[in-house]
Formats: structure tokens, C-alpha cells, sequence
């Protein structure tokens, strides 16, 4: 797709254009949000702000018709696109992605706009086993309806924030591929949460299963991103087939256990940094 980009960075218009009809066609709002990035990321929010406005007024539509998916990424990109090009650390985006996406979280952006109550009453009549159990955590005194809509709050929240960071991470690829090429895999393959980002994402976790539970089933998100790209790099630096890579992927997509050890596994590189000592020790 490099052609692409690099006819998206000729001028304004065409980016303009590309993002405008991208967030308009159903399902290509990724699209629309990766040219958002790839322009802030390399000219700054001021000067992609036309770009940016593009992508989002379609994406606004689409938020009046029900779907505020759209909108929500290609703003959640271009946030994190500035604090990408302000620090040049991908830890510190996620970060700052994770607070946005608690912030909508907790809003209620992303219950649907009747509430949770339709879709409760459409899972009783299809499902007498869901009634019974809706049943009993009512007769428990929990709030069915408010678990609910914590519930589609969060799992949203939390797949919006994964398509952000990819649509994020291919609009740095793009720059990557345009103006410093390799450059996009040597910063994903070095990718690490540094222990002092761990322990903000555990105060984080912490505060929000006390105060805000949306931010806790987001915190995980940055974890997730610096555990994929650990085993990028290690791979990498091995010089192992990239088969090894579609089998991971097929892993993580179909097993939860396999999400949890890359999780963990991230948590423990945050302090023992595996892939520094890998290359030391080749």
C-alpha cells in the first residue's frame, strides 16, 4: 500500500479526499483513521487538521445513524498519533490511548442508544438458560441491566481501542515505509513497558476496579500491544521463519490462554527486558 501513501503525502486535497470517502463506505472507517495518523504523525495536528476533520465529520454521521465506532477510532488514532510524534514512545500512546478510551467508557458512548434494556429482553425470549441465569443475579440484588451496559461499554471500548492501535501502527508503517525505511520494525520489534509504565498501568487497574470498571478492562490493552511485539522481536532476533508469526497469530485469535501467557509475559519482559538479553547473548 506504500503507493498509496505516497500519493496521500503529494498535498492536503488528496489526503482530504481519501480519508472523506474512506470514513463514508461502511467498514473502511480503519482506513480513514490510518491517513488521519499517517499525516499527524508526520506533519504535526496543526497542519493534519483538515485531514483529520475530514475523517471525522463522515465518521459523526455514521455516530448519528447509531455506529459511533467509526468516530471513536479516527480520533483515538489521531490522539495517539500526537503523543507518538511528541514522544517517540509507543508505551506512553497506548497510555494515553487507554485514558481516552476509559473517558468514553465511563460517558456511555458506546451503549447503544436505547440502552442495554432491548438487547436484555432479545437474549430472554432467544434463550431460556440466559433468562434463568438474568433471573438469578436479579434475585442475588444485582443490577442486571447496569452489569449489562458496563459489559457492552467495556468489550467495545476495548476492540475500539485494539483497532486504533492498528490503525495506528499502519499509518507508522506507512511513514516508516516513506521516509525511514525498516524504521517501523525496529521500533515495534523494541517496543517494552518500562516499569515505571507498568506500575502506572497497576495504579490504573487498581483505581478503576474500585471507581471506574471500564478502565480496568482497558488496562490490559497497552500489555496486549507490548506482548504481541515481544514476540516480534524475538522472532526477529532469532531470524526465525515468519510462519512461526501466523501460528501465533492463529493462537492468539483462537485461545484465551494464549492471550493471558502473552500478557504475562510482557508483565515479566517489563522488568527483564528478554529481548536485550537475547541479542547480548548472540
Amino acid at each position: 500500500m506504500l503507493p498509496f501513501a505516497r500519493w496521500l503525502m503529494r498535498g492536503t486535497p488528496q489526503a482530504v479526499a481519501a480519508a472523506a470517502i474512506a470514513a463514508l463506505v461502511p467498514w473502511l472507517f480503519w482506513l480513514s483513521a490510518a491517513i488521519a495518523a499517517l499525516v499527524t504523525l508526520r506533519r504535526g495536528m496543526s497542519p493534519a487538521l483538515p485531514v483529520i476533520l475530514a475523517a471525522a465529520l463522515p465518521a459523526g454521521w455514521w455516530w448519528m445513524q447509531g455506529d459511533v465506532i467509526p468516530l471513536a477510532c479516527v480520533l483515538l488514532a489521531t490522539l495517539m498519533a500526537v503523543v507518538l510524534r511528541s514522544r517517540a514512545r509507543w508505551s506512553e500512546a497506548l497510555i494515553v490511548g487507554v485514558l481516552a478510551s476509559a473517558v468514553m467508557v465511563q460517558l456511555g458512548v458506546f451503549v447503544p442508544p436505547g440502552g442495554v434494556g432491548p438487547l436484555l429482553e432479545q437474549l430472554r425470549q432467544g434463550s431460556a438458560e440466559v433468562d434463568a441465569m438474568l433471573r438469578e443475579l436479579a434475585n442475588q440484588g444485582i443490577a442486571t441491566e447496569q452489569l449489562a451496559t458496563l459489559l457492552v461499554g467495556g468489550v467495545t471500548g476495548v476492540m475500539v481501542s485494539l483497532a486504533a492501535v492498528g490503525c495506528l501502527a499502519l499509518g507508522r508503517a506507512w511513514q516508516a515505509g516513506l521516509y525511514n525505511p525498516g524504521g517501523f520494525r525496529e521500533e515495534f520489534h523494541g517496543l517494552r513497558l518500562a516499569p515505571r509504565e507498568f506500575a502506572i498501568l497497576l495504579v490504573l487497574g487498581i483505581v478503576g476496579l474500585v471507581l471506574l470498571p471500564g478502565l480496568a478492562m482497558l488496562t490490559w490493552v497497552p500489555l496486549l500491544v507490548a506482548g504481541i511485539a515481544l514476540i516480534h522481536g524475538i522472532i526477529g532476533i532469532k531470524g526465525m521463519n515468519g510462519l512461526w508469526l501466523v501460528a501465533f497469530y492463529v493462537l492468539l485469535i483462537a485461545t484465551w490462554p494464549t492471550i493471558l501467557i502473552v500478557l504475562l509475559l510482557a508483565v515479566i519482559d517489563s522488568f527483564a527486558d528478554f529481548r536485550e538479553r537475547l541479542a547480548r547473548s548472540d
